[in-house]
């Protein structure tokens, strides 16, 4: 049974993705695109069009060619933009990293992607060039601020025209976010400028309301940030406010100060709106919706949130190799814990995991989806492509999921194995091998467990090879990875429980 969407299908033009975004940009001049909520820094559309064709511009003449990969490690700052659509102009592909990144995540993903140029800042210069020293190959790096001996981006910025290129929307690649999938190392997800034009008329075809302003404190390297908030904002012509970091009274400040009518958030942002004292001190009055994506949320958060204040939970669903959104709820079509209808020009089957058998309304099995948002595929990983999307160009998702009556789906669990921790991915895989390069650690699995606050934390089990304390394993990997990976809770087991192929069997490690 293949569901399908009750939105008419979108019509999606064959064009490049900064031409579809910021071809109206001229005509907005002085209106403000983005602004710095730290600072206060105004970037006017007018600015914006005219700084990333000028940046084009700049980078052709530092060699960055049509196909080439460029990096940008960096917070959401307005510049974040510029250099998004720039790249976009020559043709050439953005890979976003999370800055939140140790020097060994930055190199694996600068080297996995063949990047040949990186975008940082001047806080993460040092740790930039440490991990490129790594590599064994030069990566030319442009601060987007000011620091000594290195190229800023206003110097690389040239008053003139980039060269034309021809983009094929179809099957050029303009952003290679990195995901684990349902499972493994961390993947480079190659997405289309036709894949992310889709998307954008998807959300644009279900989003009703116009808000003059968005917040943008999820960050921009992540596909929902990237996608959702900053390129659908731009898309409309809203002002997209920027904060580098989540930090609650910037936040709740943005809000009281700004017409936001939608604020585009992740559930432990909700649950702090639900719960947090802070919330009362401030004038929320323009504040209609807060819209959750990167994981579902219950009933019970739902009725509390609304409890406390005068606004409604919308709900969306997706992942980075759906480009994001597949599911998302319109203003004043709220249902508590469910996370959407289906976009247009979707498809949705609800398969049996152990049968293969497609299921029905009311019936909970895996989500698949068929649409033009669906990615081209990993790069440089046909096997785990395959896995991923079959033959028919069904992706499967790993979610399992039911589709109630009136269309909305409800994610009621997951066969992947990815944790999610404040809507982060971290892959079990990774932690794995880190932890079995502990001289004292024989065998070792992560899986994740409930919190609160962040959504899921992982957990560790070590089987070790002579004694050692959990604070010892903690202190390890905490040193070498990102900090919404660290491990949260270690035991210690004789075995860890595997299938007869090897494979760690997880759900009775979690029972």
């Amino acid at each position: 049974m293949i569901f399908r969407s009750s939105f008419p299908p979108v019509d999606i033009p064959r064009v490049p993705l900064h031409e579809f975004v910021l071809g109206s940009a001229p005509g907005r001049g002085r209106a403000p695109a983005l602004i710095d909520g730290a600072t206060g820094q105004v970037l006017t559309y007018g600015q914006l069009f005219d700084q990333s064709r000028g940046l084009a511009a700049g980078l052709h003449r530092h060699g960055i060619r049509q196909g080439d990969v460029v990096a940008i490690w960096s917070p959401n700052s307005p510049e974040y933009a510029v250099v998004f659509h720039a790249i976009s102009r020559l043709g050439a592909i953005l890979t976003t990293v999370n800055p939140a990144y140790t020097g060994d995540e930055l190199a694996y993903q600068l080297k996995d992607a063949g990047a040949r140029l990186l975008f940082t800042t001047a806080a993460l210069l040092d740790k930039a060039r440490a991990a490129i020293a790594t590599l064994g190959t030069a990566v030319a790096i442009i601060t987007i601020d000011r620091a000594d001996g290195v190229p800023s981006l206003a110097e690389t910025l040239v008053n003139g025209e980039p060269p034309a290129v021809t983009i094929d929307p179809d099957r050029d690649i303009v952003v290679l976010p990195y995901s684990s999938g349902t499972t493994g190392l961390p993947k480079g997800v190659m997405l289309t400028h036709r894949n992310l034009v889709a998307n954008l008329l998807q959300i644009d075809a279900m989003e009703s309301h116009d808000s003059p302003a968005l917040l943008g404190v999820l960050p921009f390297f992540h596909i929902y940030g990237m996608v959702v908030i900053m390129n659908h904002g731009l898309l409309r012509g809203a002002v997209v406010v920027t904060l580098p970091r989540f930090d609650l009274e910037a936040v709740l400040t943005i809000l009281q100060d700004h017409p936001i009518a939608i604020a585009h958030v992740v559930p432990p942002v909700v649950i702090a709106f639900a719960k947090h004292p802070l919330i009362d001190r401030f004038d929320l009055s323009r504040l209609k919706w807060l819209f959750s994506g990167a994981a579902p949320l219950g009933s019970e958060l739902t009725n509390a949130l609304e409890a406390r204040l005068p606004i409604k939970l919308r709900q969306g669903y997706g992942m980075t190799e759906l480009s994001p959104v597949t599911h998302y709820t319109p203003a004043g079509g709220e249902r508590a814990g469910k996370v959407g209808l289906l976009a247009p020009s979707t498809e949705l089957r609800i398969v049996d995991p152990e049968s293969g058998a497609d299921l029905g309304a009311g019936e909970s099995g895996e989500v698949w989806v068929r649409g033009p948002q669906v990615m081209k595929g990993y790069l440089n990983n046909p096997e785990a492509t395959a896995i991923t999307i079959d033959r028919d160009g069904w992706l499967h998702t790993g979610d399992i999921g039911r589709v109630d009556a009136e269309g909305y789906l409800e994610v009621v669990d997951r066969l992947k194995e990815l944790i999610k921790v404040k809507a982060f991915q971290v892959a079990p895989a990774e932690l794995e091998a880190l932890l079995l390069k502990h001289p004292k650690i024989a065998d070792a699995a992560v899986f994740g467990v409930p919190d609160e606050e962040c959504g899921e934390v992982p957990k560790a089990v070590v089987v070790a090879r002579e004694p050692m304390t959990g604070d010892e394993v903690k202190a390890f990997v905490e040193s070498q990875v990102a900090h919404y990976k660290r491990l949260r809770h270690v035991v210690f087991a004789d075995a860890i429980p595997k299938s007869p192929s090897g494979k760690i069997l997880r759900r009775l490690l979690r029972a």
